[in-house]
């Protein structure tokens, strides 16, 4: 995918806090603003939902054999 460029001003300390914070997880500042706007997004949630569900999906008869097939509460 194409990146764009964004520039963001910010204070200092704020600034800092987005390099120690990228150095801690190994990645540049561009990187961690990226994942922390992308999270803020919702798009790492829908995707665990996404792959959640899959998962549900493969397994769904060994969860009906260990659990039953009753299932209360459900809309």
């Amino acid at each position: 995918m194409p990146k764009t460029q964004l520039n963001v001003r910010v204070d200092e300390a704020t600034a800092e806090a987005a390099r120690q914070r990228a150095l801690q997880r190994g990645m540049s500042v561009n990187r961690y603003i990226e994942e922390l706007v992308k999270q803020d997004a919702g798009e790492v949630g829908h995707t665990f939902v996404e792959a959640a569900a899959d998962f549900m999906k493969q397994y769904e008869s060994v969860f009906a054999e260990e659990f039953g097939t009753e299932r209360k509460g459900t809309r």
